[in-house]
């Protein structure tokens, strides 16, 4: 099981006001140690991301109200982390989170990087000291993610975190059977307005033992949060590389989540689930099936907050069937979603205002840049429900 370990930021996000994301659904290559030239594969997944980076930075209009930039698992070259964190640095506006998944490395290398950041992963860089001296571990592999914050101060601060329970198939990959286990996870509270929020690794969303599992510590701790302050998670963001982003499993772990009815669980009764995907791989292992897809990430709130359900081109609304939520549902290709979160507190019933909103779709250009759209732009301006 992991620990849940809280951190305080200074973000001064807007009071009473919804947030926004840009949720990057791009493709990935599962790194392999046959490769033939992986400086050359290393070079193209940078320059993808740079690529979203200088969107991000130069975007006009109401794309530079963001608020939360989400990648997903494993796009990040560890060679090309300190120049991602450089061009945040340098460009990025206060009040901004980047959530993005970093490919494996060797445990040393992990915690070599820990150590570049000691002052705010103290948990993470002490359990893998204590894990390294129970035993033999160096030569095994990390799948992490790093969640990189632009504090209202101009600030620049990171976290990272280990993937706690990798899936089967990715323990396969390479001639290592084994991944390390990451056992620290990061809560943020923000302050001075109060928004706190949580990045997982795929499977650590579901993985379940008879007696406890890494959810229900997450809906504990939440719970905690609640009745100790009054405060709630707000925010669950979800980084994945799946080939069955809808797995039955997936929909089990959400409808306990948000339906549970043998314990009121007010800490995460209002929670944002933001599922972040790859939209497709380049040259997938072999056992990923024909019938697998990647894509379709989502965006899920509790039903309370109900949308209409539609069908648009480039996204869809709908209840993940008949569960009492209400999931935005993007599909399979190459795209940069941008949207808002819903408020925490309820909508006046005569509002015409919705509480789930796609403000931009973006697709990638032959020239390796990024073009809004235009189609489904027009059909959210005019009103459609989303």
């Amino acid at each position: 099981m992991f620990k849940i370990v809280e951190k305080k930021v200074t973000l001064e996000f807007p009071r009473g006001h919804h947030l926004h994301c840009l949720l990057c659904q791009i493709p990935n290559q599962i790194r392999m140690e046959n490769e033939t030239d992986p400086d050359a594969i290393s070079k193209r997944k940078w320059e993808l991301i740079h690529s979203i980076l200088q969107l991000v930075t130069q975007g006009s209009g109401n794309l530079r109200k963001l608020h939360f930039l989400v990648f997903p698992e494993t796009v990040l070259p560890p060679e090309y982390f300190s120049s991602t964190l450089e061009y945040i640095k340098r460009h990025f506006r206060n009040n901004t989170v980047t959530m993005i998944g970093l490919e494996r490395m060797r445990l040393t290398d992990f915690c070599a990087l820990v150590g570049q950041f000691s002052a705010d992963n103290a948990e993470l860089l002490e359990s893998i000291h204590t894990d390294r001296l129970s035993g033999d571990i160096d030569c095994l592999n990390v799948n992490s993610a790093a969640t990189i914050i632009k504090d209202a101060h101009g600030e620049t601060r990171v976290y990272l975190q280990a993937k706690s329970h990798p899936f089967a198939l990715e323990e396969k990959l390479e001639a290592n059977l084994d991944l390390y286990h990451g056992k620290v996870f990061p809560l943020w509270r923000s302050e001075p307005n109060a928004f706190n929020f949580m990045a997982l690794i795929c499977f650590d969303y579901i993985y379940r033992t008879l007696i406890r599992s890494n959810i229900t510590q997450v809906i504990d701790h939440a719970n905690e949060m609640f009745f100790s302050s009054r405060q709630q998670l707000d925010l669950l963001v979800v980084l994945k590389c799946n080939p069955k982003p809808e797995h039955q499993t997936f929909r089990d772990v959400i409808h306990g989540f948000y339906g549970e009815l043998l314990e009121a669980s007010p800490g995460v009764r209002d929670t944002i689930t933001v599922f972040c995907n790859n939209s497709d791989l380049i040259d997938p292992p072999a056992e990923v099936g024909k019938d697998d897809t990647f894509g379709y990430s989502s965006v899920i709130i509790s039903y309370p907050r109900q949308v209409h359900h539609s069908e648009l081109p480039e996204f869809s609304t709908d209840d993940f069937g008949g569960l009492p939520i209400s999931r935005l549902r993007f599909g399979a290709e190459n795209r940069l979603y941008y949207f808002n979160f819903p408020v925490f507190y309820e909508f006046d019933p005569r509002t015409t205002r919705m509480p789930l909103k796609v403000h931009r779709v973006y697709k990638s250009t032959e020239s390796g840049g990024w073009e809004n759209i235009s189609t489904s732009a027009n059909s959210i301006r005019q009103g459609k429900p989303c």
